[in-house]
């Protein structure tokens, strides 16, 4: 349903309705299925609740586009202060950061900084940091700025990056991330991107998918295919048991609080599956990016709210 998806994707961006929705008691109670809470220790707690069901996790701090350098180095305290939690109770869990939060619109010598600090922190702790992708107009310098903090003396296996199967460019980008030795997270894509840079239509977006993923389960470095389509997963798990791909070799990543049953079906069947748990108080532009995702999301959280 591309209305449904642009309509949505466009309200992700509305200020009055962010500013409405995230102080509201009822926006609060329905982001809360793709929502873990709005503090670290709520991220925490279900953290610990997901790592008892056999799942990993990686913990994002929900928040985009600081104003400021304070601001971004208050974003990246959160994170710091996420590593030494996942360190002191011992779970197993990353993170993930996306760099417009860590300052990249500012300077992106300063997001550089931060996210080199954080992968230092992560490495000290035996951890991993993860750097989301953003739309595409951010794509060179995030891979720019993950491929040079990669590179420095200790860091290799500390940090990684998202693609993007909808850009055409994803396949070249892989390439070199192979190259590189960068631990990879494969996704489909959540922004509306220029016709010029992405493919339009779902079914182009579904083959680049499993081609890439494909190209991710024959590299010795351990990746995550981030998917809630069987097809998908269907097609990676075809592929890796015609080519002797033991499961422990790479991840399938859901969200927090998507196709749970598909979650425990992959556990029960050995593979490894790790959970994207966000949490924040800025949980409005994540929260509607999930709805253009799936229409079924949005039925759901209709039926949620006639109940309430």
């Amino acid at each position: 349903m591309p209305f449904l998806r642009s309509t949505f994707i466009a309200l992700s961006r509305n200020r009055s309705l962010r500013r409405f929705g995230e102080r509201s008691r009822i926006g609060v109670k329905l982001s809360s299925r793709f929502v873990a809470g709005m503090e670290i220790n709520d991220a925490l707690r279900v953290t610990e609740a997901v790592n008892r069901q056999g799942m990993a996790v990686t913990l994002d701090a929900l928040g985009e586009s600081v104003t400021n350098e304070s601001e971004a180095h208050r974003a990246a305290e959160i994170y710091h202060q996420l590593l030494d939690a996942i360190a002191a109770r011992k779970l197993n869990a990353n993170v993930s950061v996306k760099l417009t939060q860590m300052g990249l619109e500012l300077s992106s010598d300063l997001a550089e900084t931060i996210a080199g600090n954080l992968a230092e922190h992560a490495r000290s702790i035996g951890s991993f940091v993860r750097i989301d992708m953003e739309d595409s107009s951010l794509t060179q310098v995030t891979l720019d700025i993950v491929r040079r903090v990669h590179a420095q003396a200790g860091m290799r296996g500390a940090i990684g990056i998202v693609i993007q199967s909808y850009l055409y460019r994803s396949q070249a980008d892989i390439d070199q991330l192979l190259a590189d030795g960068i631990r990879v997270r494969l996704c489909k894509g959540a922004y509306k991107e220029p016709a010029g840079v992405a493919f339009p239509s779902k079914a182009d977006v579904d083959a680049n998918y499993i081609r890439l993923s494909c190209k991710l389960l024959d590299s010795a470095v351990y990746h995550g295919l981030a998917t809630h389509d069987p097809k998908m997963i269907e097609a990676a798990k075809s592929y890796a048991a015609q080519h002797d791909i033991e499961p422990s070799r790479f991840e399938f990543q859901m969200l927090f609080g998507v196709r749970r049953d598909l979650q425990r079906q992959l556990i029960h069947e050995g593979y490894n599956v790790r959970i994207y748990i966000p949490f924040g108080r800025e949980w409005y532009p994540y929260f509607m990016r999930r709805l253009a995702e799936r229409p079924a999301n949005v039925l759901f959280l209709a039926k949620s709210l006639l109940k309430s």
